[in-house]
């Protein structure tokens, strides 16, 4: 997400789905002035913990009218956000409502080849909810996802109203720290997990 979003010196960016605040932390040591929001409160007040009034935090629903003037913001980052969510025409368009013309969007999501790999079986064109378990210091989690094949992302962006500049499948990098490395993948050099779209609001 920072290489896609380069220079950020004096950009006015929104981080749509800030979770715990890393991404702006990062942003901001960057020199953007980052606003960020989250569903959850218990997201924003880790994220205030961890910017302190480095950045202005709310919390704020993406599917929902979001609390921002239009043509407000440089750039929008929304990093593994928009895979939860089953309509994504409405909250790009209320995206690229609050970016200035010509602002980008800079987005990851799971890659859309997962869900059949991961199901095998499963048919890969159809929009299709599904869950996945994890453990999070010990303790089990249930994430669930919308699967959406890449024709009807790049239909989405298109519709509400953004064009695409670089769609990026980065590899897995093998000096990555081994503890955030999941176990299956160890021995592999590579493999897909997400995909990076720049987009820009025409």
């Amino acid at each position: 997400m920072l290489n896609l979003a380069g220079d950020v010196r004096d950009r006015r960016i929104l981080d749509a789905g800030c979770g715990s605040g890393p991404l702006a932390a990062a942003l901001g040591e960057r020199g953007a002035a980052v606003t960020g929001f989250d569903s959850s409160e218990a997201m924003v007040d880790l994220a205030r913990q961890r910017l302190g009034t480095g950045a202005e935090l709310v919390v704020a629903d993406l599917g929902q009218p979001l609390p921002f003037a239009g043509d407000t913001f440089d750039d929008v980052v929304a990093s593994l956000v928009f895979h939860y969510l089953e309509d994504w025409v409405g909250p790009l368009t209320e995206i690229r409502r609050v970016l200035r013309p010509g602002g980008r969007l800079i987005m990851s999501v799971n890659h859309p080849i997962l869900f059949p790999w991961t199901n095998p079986g499963r048919d890969y064109f159809k929009p299709t909810k599904y869950s996945d378990e994890h453990t999070f210091n010990g303790q089990p989690a249930t994430l669930t996802y919308w699967h959406r094949p890449l024709h009807a992302m790049t239909d989405a962006f298109a519709r509400a109203g953004f064009q695409i500049e670089v769609v990026s499948e980065p590899p897995y990098l093998t000096d990555a720290p081994p503890e955030i490395v999941p176990p299956q993948f160890k021995d592999r050099e590579s493999f897909l997990s997400f995909i990076f779209f720049v987009l820009r609001a025409k």
